[in-house]
């Protein structure tokens, strides 16, 4: 899966936004597992997947903000 950009996120509804999390969350750990029993060629996936998981749970976070104001 190609990580998307903050632009998109930030176009995502609310549903979205949580489904991707999990894909990503459930991506994460199946690299984890790779990394476990053999030797993961491209390491630098899972930074990318963390780093995406970070800017969802930010976007949530936001939206949930505007929502209290």
């Amino acid at each position: 899966m190609a990580t998307e950009t903050l632009k998109e996120y930030r176009k995502m509804a609310v549903d979205q936004l949580k489904e991707r999390e999990q894909e990503l969350r459930s991506e994460l750990f199946k690299l984890k597992t790779t990394g476990a029993t053999e030797k993961v060629k491209d390491t630098s996936k899972f930074q990318k997947v963390k780093k995406d998981i970070a800017r969802i749970l930010t976007i949530l976070s936001e939206l949930d903000k505007k929502a209290e104001a």
